[in-house]
């Protein structure tokens, strides 16, 4: 018998985009100071990916959720856990980007890059989500890779160094 897997899906995410699925899906996304957080259910295979460029907007009225901010992204997070029957305690976390895109600039300018890192981290805790993983900070670009069918995620470094790197999974 002659079987044939399933082709891959693959998506790519541009700064704003959001993206939550199943079966053989990767995501793709190139992070510079935006932070991605990646949401896999181990044991239904199912989760996505964020790619937000700032933290939060003041919202007046019943707007659409924009992916670009961090909390209206967690949002719609929170709205896929729900409509596939989840908890999102039951999904495993990893938080990527927040790259200093501006090396050698004013050291009194605003770390956009590490606002958006400490926000993720903020978000996950507030849902109780555990973060097993993190590849946050240091400078130039990262491409980020997800597979949904295992939850696997690599990088790889067009430009930059120093990333603090943290597997919390012993």
């Amino acid at each position: 018998m002659n079987q044939t897997a399933e082709p891959i899906h693959e998506v790519v995410l541009n700064p704003g985009d959001f993206h939550f699925s199943g079966g053989r899906t990767r995501i793709a996304t190139l992070l510079g100071s935006c932070v991605s957080i990646t949401l896999w259910h181990p044991r239904r295979r199912i989760g996505g990916m964020c790619h937000y460029m700032l933290t939060e907007r003041r919202r007046a009225g019943p707007h659409k959720l924009d992916g670009r901010y961090a909390n209206e992204a967690f949002e719609m997070f929170l709205h896929q856990v729900e409509k596939a029957g989840t908890r999102p305690g039951e999904y495993q976390a990893k938080l990527f980007g927040g790259g200093n895109m501006f090396v050698g600039g004013s050291s009194g300018r605003m770390d956009i890059g590490l606002r958006n890192i400490e926000y993720g981290r903020e978000l996950l805790a507030s849902r109780h989500i555990a973060l097993v993983a993190e590849h946050v900070g240091g400078s130039g670009r990262r491409k980020l890779n997800f597979e949904l069918w295992s939850g696997h995620v690599w990088l790889s470094f067009p430009e930059g160094s120093g990333a603090q790197v943290r597997s919390f999974n012993g």
